[in-house]
């Protein structure tokens, strides 16, 4: 059975994308099936994995209307070495589209349960903002990763995604739960982020991942190769910290 796990922060900028593409490579590094969703009509995602989203035969979008499955849409990114069902311009007219159908925050979840054994893990790459495309990967979610920057407004951001999270695990989702905290982009020599990251762990204990993923120079360049860094310099500091957390994911899951 496929566990499920949105990347979400309602702040932009903070390495959503950046995470999910490289924990879906050091997942897939370490010998897990690996399906990757990127839910945001950018297609950041996509082109990060390897793959062009103007060349698209299908995307999310197919899905999300159901004129494709999963198994159809979905492509394998063979120097990432996992799948990728991938996203491009058309996916914003999606919302406008499902404004009138039934379940239209379930179509996500009804259409990756048609792939549950053929996966081990299903990233998704959410959208900053909370619109119908978040809710379809929170709907589907049996838990959301939340990679942060330890600086002072990520935590006011972060009260409003845990809101969010609980008001979707009430009404729409009862196995939605915060798997953890992602620290990104941290620099040591910075007291604030230190103090920051303190305030986190007293706060939130044990939902706080113990990797730390480094600010790195490599993994802000591999996304222009359309590689995660995770393949790009697989010797990077960055590179290593996610391989580290691949692991540490794996180890989480195993407990749950």
């Amino acid at each position: 059975m496929a566990k499920i796990f949105c990347i979400a922060n309602q702040k932009g900028g903070v390495g959503k994308t950046t995470t999910t593409v490289n924990l879906a490579a050091g997942l897939a590094k370490i010998g897990q099936r690996v399906l990757m969703v990127d839910l945001d009509p950018q297609g950041n995602a996509t082109m990060g994995s390897g793959v062009d989203k103007r060349t698209l035969p299908l995307s999310v979008y197919d899905v999300l209307l159901e004129s494709a499955a999963v198994k159809e849409a979905a492509l394998l990114s063979e120097k990432c070495g996992y799948h990728v069902l991938g996203a491009n311009r058309d996916l914003a007219g999606a919302e406008v589209e499902l404004v009138e159908v039934e379940r239209r925050e379930k179509r996500l979840k009804q259409a990756l349960a048609e792939v549950d054994a053929d996966f081990d893990f299903v990233l998704i790459d959410c959208p900053p903002s909370l619109s119908m495309l978040t809710l379809n990967g929170l709907c589907s979610a049996h838990g959301v990763i939340v990679p942060m920057q330890c600086e002072y407004f990520a935590l006011e951001g972060l009260t409003d995604l845990v809101n969010t999270i609980k008001q979707v695990h009430a009404n729409l989702n009862k196995d939605l739960q915060i798997i953890g905290l992602l620290r990104v982009m941290f620099d040591p020599r910075i007291t604030l982020q230190q103090q920051v990251s303190d305030q986190l762990k007293a706060h939130f204990a044990d939902k706080v991942f113990d990797t730390v993923i480094p600010r790195n120079v490599r993994l802000a360049e591999a996304p222009s190769y359309g590689l995660p860094g995770v393949v790009f310099d697989p010797s990077a500091r960055g590179s290593q910290a996610f391989l580290a957390f691949a692991s540490e994911m794996v180890q989480r899951i195993q407990k749950m």
